[in-house]
């Protein structure tokens, strides 16, 4: 369920007569999204998408996000558009919650990515890196390795209640983590939450890129290593070496990697790992069932972190060479 802030036909009618999008046809809610009220509306110039944003978005960010999204579409990454008001703004209020109208893009995610599937999603990564080389903007990655202590402390107390012995492994891990990150690597602007349903398919060809509301500024390789958790592990929790090269491979052939990058896979995939096992432990410990917040296991991802623990180069993700310029 991905609306949690409900609104009348009379406050949307009100609230779109600052925008120059026509008559509202209709409208509906969407069920699919975790943070933010997302709605569908039909209106006489064609069909957009209307986001309330809830209260883990931060209003400062949303200039960060519109102005991101501007200048990606610009550069010829497709990605939704901010729609402007009738004022120029991009950010109105509704229901008490600020509100943005965007471009809907047609297709649909893949509940089970192919090879092929994963390939073009390290291609539009790639591109979208490149494209975002000269946005001048900043946001700091709140959930990068000096967040992810403090996120954990409200966690560590009862870990062990998910699985006996989870809160000493876990605070093995992230001091191996905060000891060993890499701080040289290429940076710029990442979307940091590049999971299958916020990638769009027409049939196999890709069609867009949704749902910027966790990008910000980091490691660029880190966004690669989120992917890599994201796209390549089966429903056995196992690892899919041909899914995982063609990721990568779709990724460098685009932005080639530095063998520095190459090499620091593994520990970014096991820092990405632990990001959303975090995440995912705060929400399963804290928030109670029947909230608005969608709860979802930890342990998917504490699997997925011991499987990064386990690699010693980055050949086992699927990569010719250990130490290629990929």
């Amino acid at each position: 369920m991905a609306v949690y802030t409900d609104i009348s036909e009379l406050e949307l009618g009100a609230f779109l007569r600052d925008y120059e999008i026509g008559e509202l046809m209709s409208y509906k809610g969407i069920a699919e999204g975790v943070e933010n009220s997302n709605f569908l509306l039909h209106a006489a110039s064609g069909a957009y998408i209307l986001t309330l944003y809830e209260k883990r978005v931060q209003r400062e960010d949303l200039p960060f996000f519109v102005a991101l999204m501007q200048h990606l579409n610009r550069k010829g990454i497709s990605c939704p558009l901010p729609v402007r008001r009738r004022n120029g703004a991009t950010i109105g209020e509704l229901a008490g919650r600020p509100a943005a109208i965007v471009t809907f893009l047609e297709g649909m995610w893949m509940r089970r990515p192919t090879v092929e599937h994963c390939r073009a999603v390290g291609t539009a990564l790639a591109a979208m890196h490149l494209a975002g080389g000269d946005f001048v903007p900043e946001r700091k990655n709140a959930l990068s390795v000096d967040g992810w202590r403090p996120l954990w402390e409200r966690s560590a107390p009862k870990a062990d209640t998910v699985e006996h012995g989870l809160a000493a492994e876990t605070e093995a891990e992230l001091a191996f983590l905060e000891r060993h990150w890499p701080t040289t690597l290429p940076r710029g602007v990442i979307h940091a939450d590049l999971f299958p349903d916020n990638v769009f398919f027409l049939g196999d060809k890709l069609s867009g890129l949704i749902d910027f509301y966790f990008a910000c500024t980091d490691i660029l390789a880190y966004d690669l290593a989120v992917c890599l958790n994201a796209w390549c592990f089966e429903k056995d929790h196992s690892f899919n070496h041909t899914k995982g090269r063609a990721l990568v491979s779709g990724y460098a052939a685009v932005r080639p990697l530095s063998a520095a990058e190459a090499e620091a896979l593994p520990i970014l995939s096991r820092g990405a790992a632990l990001r959303f096992m975090l995440t995912r432990l705060y929400d399963w410990l804290t928030v109670a069932d029947g909230s608005l917040v969608m709860k979802k296991d930890p342990m998917e991802y504490v699997r997925r972190m011991r499987f990064h623990k386990s690699i010693t180069s980055p050949a086992e993700y699927g990569l010719e060479a250990p130490d290629r310029r990929l």
